[in-house]
């Protein structure tokens, strides 16, 4: 065995023919190492989250030629890596994931793990919205944070809630999260206190740009339309009837700022830092939405 390849060595390969092939990144990782490192490890059902421990581990014939299937496949398909394995990771903690539902990377995540909005919340934050709920991380999330609270995730797609639902039950959150199929607001009565949204904000000359990676998620999770705020009017017209006193919406519209702020030129938004910079996530008190 001293001559087989390591798991180091294994991911470097990966990595040299992702970087070379040019497939698209942003499911879970930014760069060629990160994703090759991702495949590899899960093929050969070593944790995910620490390469350096097994970095010098050598790989028999057997399972190079699995990693090298894997990565291949990865290339030839543009699957995004998250399909291939079935899991995400969102703020540390696991999802499954198919092709049923997006795949996982709302910047909402960090403002729940990190506080950042709990300035806004209090003793009064009890019922809580994850519209457009997807695979049902952020309402996860969100019952993870704030053990009292009670969570309605909320998405149009059947397909989607499904996947939510083996979330929810992985995570033993079934007393505290109702799944609800609902377009848009509709089966969402309220009041809340806290809406959580990752909507379908992509406009139409965005969509027509994105890589075969994302063009593998469900379009109705992405496209917003033109200017992509078709969605969001929706929301925003109906949202203050469902919004408690003193209740809030933080809501992720990607690198669709400009567009967000020609169609709503009068809302004083509170825009959010995130990793990706005070751009993708804004907060809006019920007070902005019906003064």
């Amino acid at each position: 065995m001293s001559d087989s390849p390591s798991v180091l060595s294994l991911v470097e390969k990966a990595a040299s023919q992702l970087d070379a092939a040019g497939v698209a990144f942003g499911h879970g990782t930014t760069n060629a190492f990160d994703e090759a490192a991702w495949l590899v490890l899960w093929r050969l059902g070593l944790p995910p989250d620490d390469l350096d421990a097994v970095a010098g581990q050598p790989v028999s014939p057997e399972d190079q030629a699995r990693v090298d299937a894997l990565v291949a496949e990865r290339i030839a398909t543009r699957k995004p890596a998250a399909y291939l394995t079935g899991e995400a990771w969102l703020q540390g903690v696991p999802f499954h994931v198919d092709e049923r539902s997006i795949i996982p990377r709302s910047f909402i995540a960090e403002l729940l793990a990190d506080g950042t909005i709990d300035a806004w919340l209090g003793e009064h934050t009890r019922r809580v919205l994850d519209l457009c709920t997807g695979n049902g991380s952020l309402a996860v999330l969100a019952a993870m944070a704030w053990p009292e609270v009670e969570v309605d995730a909320a998405d149009l797609s059947a397909d989607a809630l499904a996947v939510a639902r083996i979330n929810v039950e992985r995570h033993a959150l079934g007393d505290r999260i109702r799944l609800l199929e609902s377009d848009g607001l509709q089966a969402c009565a309220g009041p809340y206190d806290l809406v959580l949204c990752n909507p379908p904000y992509v406009s139409t000359e965005s969509m027509d740009r994105l890589p075969p990676e994302y063009r593998a998620e469900p379009p109705l999770a992405l496209a917003g339309g033109a200017d992509g705020m078709d969605f969001v009017r929706r929301l925003l017209a109906g949202l203050p009837a469902r919004l408690a006193p003193g209740g809030v919406l933080v809501l992720e519209i990607g690198n669709e700022r400009a567009h967000f702020e020609a169609a709503f030129p009068r809302l004083e938004a509170v825009w959010m830092e995130t990793s990706a910079g005070a751009d993708q996530v804004l907060l809006l008190t019920r007070e902005a939405l019906a003064p």
